[in-house]
């Protein structure tokens, strides 16, 4: 028999993110699903970490008294596949903005893109995104940055255990990121554009682990209903 869950009480589930979804949107869908399931109105949600809108991947969910796992879960080491293009920079740092400038690719090599990423490894101190939710006077930089308002980011202290790169091309990377908590992959999309003496922002973002939880261990958007009717109890009359 599969385990068997109590949401009410506590449990932590992993899912795949869909491209396109905001977290609040992924959460907003399991609650309703399970308040369905159960046939209850309410049910305490949330997420150990934040996935951008077009970033896909790992997404640990803790409902009830599992909520208080959060910020444990949240410092657990984070493995991403990034794709970077080359040559151009976008203000979001990804797909959500246009291209704003473009930089020289000729004198960009495998060798030199190998060696510039071993410069990421250890600590290293990173400015967030302009378009993050990195909060400056109490409000959150995208709405700042979306007004056209103007202000200084201070760079984080971040650890960054891994980089390899995975696949090259003269205006494309792929690269798999092992790294600390608060770690922007967008930002270092940018910085590693920079390194090379161009530019770069991101294409493709998927999020492979969080701590103990992997890809494989996810339950996909499309299987909620399946995973609740397994795993989860219904509520008999006198539970309800």
């Amino acid at each position: 028999m599969p385990e068997q869950l109590d949401l009410i009480a506590g449990a932590t589930i992993a899912l795949d993110k869909p491209l396109g979804w905001s977290s609040f949107s992924l959460v907003n869908k399991f609650r309703y699903e399970a308040c369905r399931y159960l046939g209850i109105r309410k049910l305490k949600v949330g997420h150990a970490g934040t996935l951008d809108p077009l970033a896909t991947g790992v997404m640990i969910l803790c409902t009830g008294r599992h909520t208080k796992l959060i910020e444990q879960l949240q410092s657990g080491r984070k493995e991403y596949i990034a794709d970077i293009r080359l040559g151009q920079t976008t203000p979001t740092y990804d797909m959500e903005s246009e291209p704003d400038a473009f930089f020289p690719t000729e004198h960009i090599t495998e060798e030199l893109v190998r060696t510039k990423l071993l410069e990421f490894v250890g600590e290293i101190e990173q400015v967030p995104p302009a378009f993050s939710a990195v909060k400056v006077d109490g409000k959150r930089a995208y709405k700042l940055a979306r007004k056209g308002r103007e202000f200084e980011l201070k760079a984080k202290k971040l650890t960054i255990d891994e980089i390899e790169l995975l696949a090259y091309a003269p205006t494309q990377i792929q690269i798999r990121v092992v790294c600390s908590k608060g770690t922007y992959i967008r930002a270092l999309a940018r910085d590693i554009g920079l390194a090379l003496g161009s530019g770069g922002h991101l294409t493709d973002l998927r999020r492979t682990r969080v701590g103990d939880y992997s890809l494989e261990q996810c339950y996909r958007v499309e299987d909620i209903r399946h995973f609740l009717a397994e795993h989860v109890a219904p509520l008999d009359d006198t539970n309800e």
